[in-house]
């Protein structure tokens, strides 16, 4: 480092205002939530959801039978993984209201004695390459605050999905859960009759032990079935983020119905362009590396700037007052190889943003065509096959009392029965599934990872 001094009247008035100037960087009043909850709550159906807080709120939502959004308003409210995320803001604004403040001043003193008597040297030194490049820093930071901001929204608008997708998985095991109860019960009358009819010499040993196989299985997919609400239902607690007496939150007992008709495809791709928080995030991403490689350039050759006001005084002769400037000689050190970074980091951002653009939209398409092909099949079952099995029934009940059918064929009719029902069930659980995963195509940041 080469340093230059001469002397001169420069007096610290000047500097000080400067660094007077570069104190007046502060934080927000709401440390960006506001932007946070805005961006989530176009996205995430439960306006406000953020910024609700309070116990109260919390156990008036609680002491109703949850539907999906309010499940989704407490996970936005009360997830510790939520907090954790807007937490982070806290840091991003931080290293942002760092970048509009110079380095603290150097202060240097130095005593020497000799024959010509005491010297003493004074010096005040300033960052002044910090100075000339704050603005650029600024800029920087400010873009990763509000790259911050996004990955905030982000989780939030997957929070909710996560949310939404373990709701439907819970209500659809507690409805199984009580089907598989009213079919145990079919089973276990059908199995007593089938031991009377094969002791009375009616029915034989075949026939009897298929019935008495038919509700051993019912035993068993009952209980799985019961492992499985439970299972859904511990998801679905721990995304809510509850605890102790909160934990007994009551579900509804079935599945909502499915809705008149299937929404149109329409420009989804365009709406996922706008909207979708990670395209954004890396259009953000790719202008905070262009920033970058600009003030890259502007260091290349000088990074090391520093100014400052000196004073020296000796016991036979008056003060000298003067500056002193410092900087490094680029000799070994030309800053291309922090260019070339910068260049590549650039070329990256833009070859990810464009990536992402492509993936988006693949997504979108592969998720409209899961959510339509959900909902065809659920009003398949719903107005196919459900009825016909129902009829089926009927029928088959209806010649068993006029006897002109059989026992055998009752108790088969009802095995028949139980795979059809449960059937029912999945699909409509998928559809409502595929609509939350559609939402988070387009809104979010893509389908969530399947368990």
């Amino acid at each position: 480092m080469a340093r230059f001094t001469k002397s001169t009247c420069l007096t610290p008035l000047a500097l000080a205002a400067v660094l007077l100037l570069s104190g007046c960087a502060s934080f927000s009043p709401d440390g960006g939530m506001q932007t946070v909850s805005a961006l989530a709550d176009a996205r995430t159906g439960v306006p406000a959801a953020l910024t609700d807080k309070g116990d109260d709120r919390l156990a008036q939502l609680l002491a109703q039978p949850l539907d999906a959004d309010s499940a989704a308003r407490i996970a936005l409210m009360n997830n510790h993984a939520m907090k954790v995320a807007l937490a982070e803001l806290g840091a991003s604004e931080a290293d942002l209201v760092q970048a509009g403040r110079l380095r603290n001043p150097g202060l240097s003193f130095g005593r020497s004695h000799g024959s010509h008597g005491n010297e003493i040297d004074r010096g005040v030194s300033f960052d002044l390459a910090g100075l000339l490049t704050m603005p650029m820093r600024v800029n920087i930071e400010r873009g990763r605050f509000e790259q911050a901001k996004l990955q905030a929204a982000i989780s939030a608008v997957q929070l909710a999905s996560d949310t939404r997708r373990a709701y439907f998985n819970a209500v659809a095991a507690v409805q199984t859960e009580a089907f598989m109860q009213r079919a145990l019960l079919s089973a276990e009358a059908g199995a007593e009759l089938a031991t009377r009819l094969q002791q009375a010499g009616n029915w034989s040993r075949l026939d009897q032990a298929r019935q008495q196989v038919f509700y051993a299985d019912a035993v068993g997919d009952l209980a799985r079935a019961r492992h499985q609400a439970l299972v859904t239902r511990e998801h679905l607690t721990r995304l809510l983020g509850l605890w102790g007496k909160q934990a007994s939150f009551t579900l509804p007992s079935r599945l909502p119905d499915l809705p008149a008709q299937a929404v149109e495809a329409g420009n989804i791709e365009a709406q996922a362009m706008e909207q979708r928080l990670d395209v954004q995030r890396a259009k953000l991403d790719a202008h905070a590396m262009a920033d970058a490689l600009g003030l890259a350039k502007v260091t290349g050759f000088v990074n090391v700037l520093d100014v400052g006001y000196t004073n020296k005084s000796t016991s036979e002769a008056p003060r000298e007052n003067g500056y002193e400037v410092s900087l490094e000689l680029p000799l070994f050190d030309w800053g291309s190889a922090r260019n070339a970074r910068a260049q590549a980091l650039y070329e990256q951002a833009l070859q990810r943003t464009a990536g992402t653009a492509v993936q988006a939209r693949s997504e979108v398409r592969v998720a409209y065509s899961s959510y339509r092909t959900a909902y065809d099949l659920a009003r398949h079952y719903r107005d196919e096959v459900v009825p016909l099995r129902k009829t089926i029934s009927h029928e088959v009940l209806l010649r068993y009392n006029g006897m002109l059918a059989s026992v055998f064929e009752l108790l088969a009719d009802a095995r028949e029965q139980v795979a059809s029902v449960n059937s029912a069930i999945e699909t409509q659980r998928d559809f409502w599934i595929a609509q939350t995963e559609l939402q988070s195509a387009i809104n979010g940041s893509g389908p969530a990872a399947k368990e």
